[in-house]
């Protein structure tokens, strides 16, 4: 192993042929997408350079601010829940789940397999006010709690929230077998020593597990905070934008201005507003692994 490492010829055949296929597939879209911000209107199709007006005209753009102010809220809502709950549903299985854990977990994964169209006609039936009660509303008005029955997606103050339940039961089952697998490798003496020292569920969680499982939480943070940042795909199947534009993201905002309007070149600047957003997000994320230095 050391020879490979050390031969540069060997280094540069196992890097190149990889760097060459991130700089086709992410490096050039970007460099083009920048390219193509500086312009207006759509190549071939009143297309006219700008220079810097696209990126000044984001800051009093009502429709982009808003579609931002949907993606924040989105993002910290999903995030915290997928992850949260994937942690929470590890843990289950782990010290309280004894019987059935294949089978529980294995339902608890399925959805992440569904397609995001079946996942968006299931929850839109779940949610369904007319011609009849959903699941949601029918449950609600069996316990007597008809003030609140409402068409979940149907106005702007719950769409947005009704939408994040979905994405969170969709994924959360994804990052419990990923906590699971890095609970699994915590080896049991130090839980047992932890224990026998007096350690609480809560302590044992707190000052053991979470300091262990560090690392794999800031992983899924990230996958997390990635997917969620370029939201497109359940909220066309479950709400398509609305009502209105309560639900529409950035990414749908990007693909209306350049496909409907044909603005691809405001469509771009846009489009690298969502590169930067899930660059520095990630970057902000990956801060919190801080090594403990002794």
């Amino acid at each position: 192993m050391n020879k490979v490492l050390g031969n540069k010829k060997a280094i540069a055949l196992f890097v190149v042929p990889a760097l060459i296929l991130y700089a086709i597939l992410v490096l050039v879209p970007v460099v083009w997408s920048l390219y193509y911000s500086l312009y207006s209107g759509s190549p071939g199709l009143q297309w006219e350079f700008t220079g810097l007006d696209n990126y000044v005209k984001l800051f009093s753009d009502k429709n982009f601010l808003n579609s931002l102010v949907v993606n924040v809220k989105y993002v910290l809502a999903v995030t915290v829940g997928q992850v949260g709950l994937g942690l929470l549903l590890a843990l289950m299985f782990k010290f309280w789940l004894n019987r059935c854990k294949t089978i529980v977990r294995t339902l608890v994964f399925f959805p992440v397999v569904l397609p995001t169209v079946a996942v968006g006609q299931l929850f839109a039936k779940i949610y369904e006010i007319q011609p009849n009660y959903g699941l949601l509303n029918s449950l609600l008005s069996a316990v007597g709690l008809d003030n609140l029955v409402q068409a979940w997606i149907g106005q702007q103050s719950t769409a947005l929230w009704a939408l994040c339940v979905m994405d969170v039961w969709v994924a959360m089952g994804f990052y419990s077998v990923i906590f699971y697998g890095a609970l699994l490798d915590i080896p049991d003496d130090i839980l047992e020593a932890a224990r026998i020292d007096g350690a609480g569920s809560f302590s044992l969680f707190r000052h053991i597990l979470l300091p262990l499982l560090r690392p794999m939480v800031i992983t899924c943070l990230v996958f997390s905070f990635s997917g969620t940042v370029k939201m497109f795909e359940s909220s066309l199947a479950l709400t398509g934008g609305g009502p209105g534009s309560a639900t529409k993201s950035l990414s749908m905002y990007m693909y209306d201005v350049s496909f409907t309007y044909n603005n691809v070149g405001y469509g771009s600047v846009v489009a690298i507003v969502i590169f930067l957003i899930c660059i520095l997000g990630s970057m902000l994320i990956n801060r919190f692994d801080v090594k403990e230095k002794y």
